[in-house]
């Protein structure tokens, strides 16, 4: 497959990661339709900050985009610092099984040397073929990290909003 993937983060209720697999090929006509959904003025998407019927809309679109998103939920209870490193192993472990050659998070100040220990010796140790690299990113840098930001939002928000997150779930890992 080759996909590249794009991790966000929620932390409201209970510590959630979530991906949207793209494949290469899909890459530019995915970044176009995002940067679509910017208003005048908007530098990114940030799911927090948009109103509702905006929140709408921008869910329609990611739909009609046929993403492919996978979300890893932490047991509750857990601090940040502890559940982190949890869902991205199982995320890299998935990423490994899918021949992802890509892995670009949120960048997260408080996290990115954290991170960087457990990618870079979870990737090394890996026998994996193509190699699988990972950058930390800013959402306004790359606009595909808006999709994982807006399906974490509505992941944790629960109810109407993730009846309209389901067609892009392929999948909820409970760890």
């Amino acid at each position: 497959m080759g996909a590249h993937i794009f991790v966000d983060e929620a932390k409201l209720r209970q510590y959630i990661v979530v991906a949207a697999f793209v494949e290469p090929r899909r890459l530019a006509p995915m970044r176009q339709a995002m940067r679509m959904l910017l208003l005048p003025g908007q530098r990114r998407l940030h799911f927090t900050k948009e109103r509702d019927d905006r929140r709408r809309a921008i869910l329609s679109t990611m739909c009609e985009l046929d993403v492919e998103a996978r979300v890893y939920v932490a047991p509750a209870g857990l601090s940040e610092v502890s559940a982190r490193p949890l869902c991205l192993e199982a995320l890299i472990q998935e990423a490994f099984e899918v021949g992802a050659n890509r892995l670009v998070l949120e960048r997260d100040d408080s996290a990115v040397l954290r991170d960087n220990r457990l990618l870079s010796a979870r990737i090394s140790k890996a026998d994996h073929e193509e190699g699988l690299s990972y950058e930390h990113m800013r959402a306004h840098e790359e606009n595909l990290l808006w999709i994982p930001d807006a399906i974490a939002w509505s992941f944790a928000k629960g109810s109407d909003w993730t009846r309209r997150i389901r067609p892009m779930l392929h999948g909820v890992r409970r760890l």
